[in-house]
């Protein structure tokens, strides 16, 4: 099955609209809710629309956010990265969200935003995919906190698969008293060694 089979509309699912208003009132609904940035294709399966309305309606979001078609320019940009396209705070607005976001949360980390974080912060750089295989539970809302609180950074995007890898920022050093991540304790001692048996409480 070649993916124009797999969109194909269906009995059970209409054809959808490919004008190109149609297609990018889709797209940005789409849009609003990636946590990564996804090829032209991936929109267009996820729309129903060819590649090329796809495309075009992404040229006319990236115009129109600009304020290139005569209305504002938004405090938003649509812009690719790492060969996907992602919604993005407009540079020159990124003191302005930091600070509301911090006046937002609470002082203290919650305990799945400090697992998430130290994950981070021993297997650095890691995609949130892994950060989630590992704690084996959605991690997307904790990784948002630990960048609103500047914690962690997003270190670089696989080219390829679009990934963001992510890694701590400075501070967090600052946070913890330290000058470097080489004088964070060593893993293994904190680690049960099984030599009790495993007849306890089985996790599930």
């Amino acid at each position: 099955m070649t993916d124009d089979t797999a969109i194909r509309p269906t009995a059970e699912t209409p054809a959808r609209p490919t004008d190109t208003a149609s297609v990018a009132r889709r797209l940005e609904a789409i849009l609003l809710i990636l946590e990564e940035p996804q090829s032209l294709v991936s929109l267009a399966a996820a729309v129903a629309a060819p590649v090329p309305a796809v495309r075009q309606a992404i040229e006319g979001l990236v115009a129109d956010y600009d304020g290139e078609t005569g209305g504002p320019r938004r405090g938003f940009e649509l812009r690719e990265v790492g060969g996907g396209w992602r919604l993005y705070v407009r540079e020159q607005y990124d003191d302005v969200v930091g600070e509301f976001v911090n006046t937002q949360a609470p002082s203290r980390l919650s305990q799945a935003a400090l697992e998430t974080l130290a994950v981070i912060a021993y297997k650095q750089p890691v995609t949130r995919g892994q950060v989630a295989s590992i704690r084996a539970v959605n991690v997307d809302s904790v990784v948002r906190t630990l960048l609103a609180r500047g914690l962690i950074t997003e270190v670089f995007t696989d080219p390829d698969t679009g990934a963001i890898h992510y890694g701590t920022a400075d501070q967090l050093l600052v946070n913890l008293g330290i000058n470097s991540l080489d004088e964070l304790p060593h893993i293994s001692p904190l680690l049960d060694d099984g030599a009790d048996g495993f007849d306890g409480e089985v996790l599930r």
